[in-house]
């Protein structure tokens, strides 16, 4: 391929426009000669991509920045990435919805609209709350929270949220934004959010499964609860009373070569955590076990009723209080 062309592509993150591929000295018929023999691929209108670079890509987050940037290049006004599409060039932990779309935000001069699949949100934003991420201008963590929980409402938002906190916006930066949205559309769902957000909180996962706690009613939840006996230490993600919540991610099954976070086999692992879990239970902990395809549809009230009966089984066994484990308890601060 013309090194110009690798060149443009190398600097816009893998993709090239018509107009600038035109301007590297290809032609139209060069150009279609491309995509009709597979070598490039039609990202979007006017936008390609080399196709091994697009079949590369796995994750549906990924491929959402991808269609995002390809939109984002076509797009003529002056903007900003917003609300889905800042945060993934933030690298936050967000939840799709199910049709994703490109959000860019505009100073007003109309409505927002869509438009070719790209929400076009015409609203203010202050100077300060732009930042530069990847070489494009972005609203940063606070404020894209804020949007998301605004746009999106429950869950999104709190998980967007616990996103934005984990990385290190505080609770006040948080109200900040919001105080400059007084009579913005859905307010109230941002300041849910925010109510229901929680420091520590460490992934997607760990957000929507206490999202379940909170469903159940279940109060004084304590997220990263960590005990010692002075020869294992372990550390568990929700605890209510005596007994614990664990997600159990796909990630930490999946090698590091494919793209996980496994350094050794899934039966090691699996070894460790039944250990883990024994180990917990010589506390007088009880422990429920949560999975992604638990969160959601139907399998979500089967796994109520699950969680439900299971910690009441604990109270009934060992109660509520936990006074006595706390000597063995390890404090640490937890994330914003």
């Amino acid at each position: 391929m013309n090194p110009r062309i690798q060149a443009v592509m190398a600097a816009h993150h893998g993709l090239i426009t018509r107009k600038q591929a035109l301007a590297s000295g290809l032609d139209l018929d060069t150009i279609y000669r491309y995509v009709r023999s597979g070598e490039w691929s039609v990202v979007r209108r006017g936008v390609y991509a080399e196709r091994a670079y697009v079949e590369s890509i796995r994750l549906p987050t990924d491929r959402q920045r991808l269609l995002d940037r390809a939109a984002c290049a076509a797009i003529t006004v002056p903007f900003v990435r917003s609300h889905d599409t800042a945060a993934l060039e933030l690298d936050m932990g967000i939840l799709l919805p199910r049709k994703p779309q490109t959000h860019v935000t505009r100073h007003p001069v109309v409505g927002s609209h869509n438009k070719w699949g790209v929400k076009h949100h015409l609203a203010p934003y202050l100077d300060d709350q732009v930042v530069r991420v990847n070489g494009f201008d972005v609203l940063g963590l606070a404020r894209t929270a804020i949007d998301i929980a605004r746009e999106h409402g429950r869950p999104y938002g709190v998980v967007a949220v616990d996103s934005a906190r984990r990385m290190g916006v505080s609770v006040e930066e948080l109200w900040d934004v919001l105080d400059h949205m007084p009579h913005w559309p859905n307010r109230r769902q941002a300041r849910e959010a925010i109510d229901l957000s929680y420091a520590g909180v460490e992934s997607i996962g760990e957000t929507l499964t206490r999202d379940v706690l909170e469903e159940l009613g279940l109060t004084g939840i304590e997220t990263q609860f960590e005990i010692t006996d002075g020869v294992r230490t372990a550390r568990f993600d929700l605890r209510v009373g005596r007994h614990l919540f664990e997600f159990d991610g796909r990630s930490k099954y999946v090698p590091a070569a494919e793209g996980g976070l496994a350094l050794r086999s899934v039966d090691d692992i699996l070894a460790e955590e039944k250990t883990r879990q024994a180990w917990a239970h010589g506390f007088h902990l009880g422990m429920s076990r949560v999975e992604w395809p638990d969160l959601f549809g139907r399998n979500r009230d089967y796994l109520k009723d699950r969680l439900a009966r299971e910690y009441l089984a604990t109270c009934r066994a060992f109660g509520t209080d936990i006074s006595d484990l706390e000597r063995f308890r390890v404090r640490r601060p937890k994330a914003a």
